[in-house]
């Protein structure tokens, strides 16, 4: 009963998703650039179609809705006996029956095994006239081939509808073909907007395909300012684990995912936090093999394979004859041209570009990949930054790769070294922020528009407000924490107290506790605070800095809230800045926090407990109660 009630909660928050409108405050600060925008979507934006025309073709791309009730309807037996069966650990009849539907369903789609495409498809408008805001807008009020509507119409009331585009691509062909499409948009842009360049905004796929071009053609420099959010410049780890039937869902994660989207202010994950449904990871990796020749073969998937996956995943999937012309062009993108993507991103800036990147961190790969990511993009391959794997932590003392001037490019919770990235002083990394969710939070969003907009900010160091690293300020997080006088995520031995902001749109916080793991500090937490969303609460503390650096500690804020979440709390890692570095030890440490309830525990009760799903709420009454206790010098 308890899986049947987390499933049906994660597909009400997924349903209830798309009725959510993002609270926008803040605005765009310094001159507004009077280029035209160039929206260079996510994957599989573009609408594909099969006949002679897009009027009177065959759509091959989005689910109809109506034919998949039918065709459940129709096999409604065989899915409750497959149904009954994957409870058992038999993932094989379900995955059959979703196969049988699904390959049809495909079909137009498919790519012969040398990355050709088997049916001769088109997309929709390509050219500049058709595809701007104005036009599309007029003729197809419903926003059908508008991209990334809500952020489009925030840019628009800065440079107005006329001045937005809309590029589409065939997305089942490789970055290089894409980038392509872009160079030959472009020009069609400048020509219908009678500017000599543009600006790019790009999101997750469409990140992989501006790097793409930028490598491929910056010299034109036909680009003024280009912002590529959650990229997938590298690849995208979730198409590996796909792909090759590694999948080991996260189903917390997933949730995660969800409220993180929702802006939900009420936290449902640890509701599976015990039922990490292997059932779900069974049915994946039977079905996923199963549609491979119909959907393995996208040119765009193998470009997505993260490098230091390719070869095994291309020698486990891929013939060597049948798949020459498709290997030959995936071996371009990961040999040739990735490689070079710092080299040539760092060649647009010289020549007077403004590129940055944003991407999301923190966060495990929803389909089990156990490395640091925006949920769907590892970060690595949105960044080029050396990242720790996903939990941990670099050792106490680490020093960055590379010296960059001396600029210091480690986050605050040390699991990021930024020195490594393709533009080390052009990349801001948001903790907490899952893919594709940058209008969903605040931060990201007026950062990103004042990159796309302005030439008022160029690298990280330009405005101190939009640091390098940076929690996410989504709704979702309740809270977040800052030490006064010290910048995002640090702590100095100056700091005499940290502020608590309440970043919801709708409930009030009252903050209960807060503790730091890794140094005896005691926060005096006045009683019977309430803050309205947006208020701040200044907390003074008491206890000794330790005298080191590079190192971090961990502070815990609990609170409550006015909604079904009565009691919850955020971590965040900060890195101690107050005297000599600690002495530089190798590998990796659990960026796990330790609270009080850790000091009483057993290791054999400590697993149960986590088993069970129940470590993470004892450990969270326990601590609130022993850092009020203490407070009250009871302890």
């Amino acid at each position: 009963m308890k899986r049947f009630l987390c499933v049906i909660l994660s597909l009400a928050m997924i349903i209830s998703s798309c009725a959510v409108i993002a609270s926008a405050s803040g605005e765009v600060k310094g001159k507004i650039s009077d280029y035209p925008v160039i929206i260079v979507p996510g994957y599989s934006s573009t609408n594909l179609y099969y006949g002679d025309s897009l009027e009177t073709g065959e759509p091959v791309w989005g689910l109809n809705w109506d034919y998949v009730l039918e065709r459940v309807f129709a096999r409604i037996a065989e899915l409750g006996m497959g149904l009954g069966a994957l409870t058992v650990g038999n993932a094989e009849y379900i995955s059959d029956v979703l196969a049988e539907e699904m390959i049809p369903l495909f079909e137009k789609l498919r790519c012969n095994p040398d990355g050709t495409s088997a049916y001769e498809l088109h997309q929709d408008y390509t050219e500049a006239a058709d595809k701007n805001n104005v036009h599309l807008i007029q003729n197809f009020p419903d926003g059908k081939y508008r991209q990334e509507i809500e952020i489009s119409d925030e840019i628009a009331e800065y440079i107005g509808h006329k001045n937005i585009y809309n590029f589409s691509t065939d997305f089942r062909m490789g970055a290089e073909y894409c980038a392509g499409l872009l160079d030959d948009f472009v020009q069609s842009v400048k020509e219908h907007s009678g500017k000599d360049k543009v600006n790019l905004w790009a999101i997750s796929h469409g990140g992989q395909v501006t790097a793409t071009y930028l490598a491929l053609y910056g010299y034109k420099n036909d680009v003024d300012n280009a912002v590529m959010t959650v990229p997938a410049i590298g690849g995208a780890g979730i198409a590996y684990d796909a792909l090759t039937a590694n999948v080991e869902f996260d189903e917390e994660c997933l949730v995660r995912f969800v409220e993180n989207g929702t802006m939900s202010e009420e936290n449902y994950n640890w509701i599976v936090k015990a039922n990490q449904f292997g059932f779900i990871d069974n049915l994946l990796n039977t079905l996923f093999p199963k549609l491979v020749p119909t959907l393995g073969y996208w040119g765009s998937l193998w470009d997505f394979m993260p490098a230091d996956k390719y070869e095994a995943a291309k020698k486990q999937l891929l013939d060597p004859v049948e798949s020459a012309r498709l290997i030959e062009i995936s071996d371009r993108f990961h040999y040739e041209i990735l490689p070079s993507i710092d080299e040539k991103l760092a060649e647009c800036i010289e020549n007077g570009m403004n590129i940055s990147i944003i991407a999301g961190c923190g966060e495990r790969i929803v389909t089990g990949m156990n490395e640091d990511s925006d949920g769907i993009i590892t970060t690595n391959a949105s960044t080029g930054a050396t990242c720790a794997p996903y939990g941990t932590r670099f050792a106490d003392g680490y020093v960055q790769k590379n010296s960059c001037g001396g600029k210091n490019k480690i986050s605050p919770n040390m699991e990021i070294d930024a020195s490594t990235a393709y533009l080390p002083d052009n990349t801001w990394f948001v903790d907490g922020l899952f893919h594709g969710m940058t209008y969903k939070d605040n931060y990201t969003r007026v950062l990103m528009m004042t990159l796309l907009l302005t030439d008022r900010i160029t690298d990280v160091y330009s405005d101190e407000n939009y640091p390098q690293f940076k929690y996410s300020t989504n709704a979702s997080h309740t809270v977040h924490a800052a030490f006064n006088g010290c910048d995002e995520g640090i702590l100095t031995g100056d700091a005499k107290s940290l502020t608590v902001t309440n970043v919801c749109n709708n409930s009030k916080v009252n903050v209960l506790a807060v503790y730091c793991d890794g140094a005896k500090l005691k926060f005096d937490v006045p009683a019977f605070n309430s803050l309205n969303p947006g208020d701040t609460l200044e907390i003074p503390f008491s206890g000794d800095i330790p005298e080191k650096s590079a190192t971090v500690i961990n502070v815990t804020v609990y609170y409550t809230m006015d909604n079904i979440t009565p009691v919850g709390y955020r971590t965040q890692g900060f890195t101690l800045d107050n005297g000599a570095a600690a002495e530089k030890q190798e590998g990796y440490v659990s960026a796990e926090a330790r609270t009080p309830f850790d000091d009483i525990l057993f290791g054999e009760f400590d697993a149960f407990l986590r088993m069970l799903g129940l470590k993470e709420l004892l450990s969270m009454f326990y601590t609130i109660i022993y850092c009020i206790a203490t407070s009250l010098s009871i302890f």
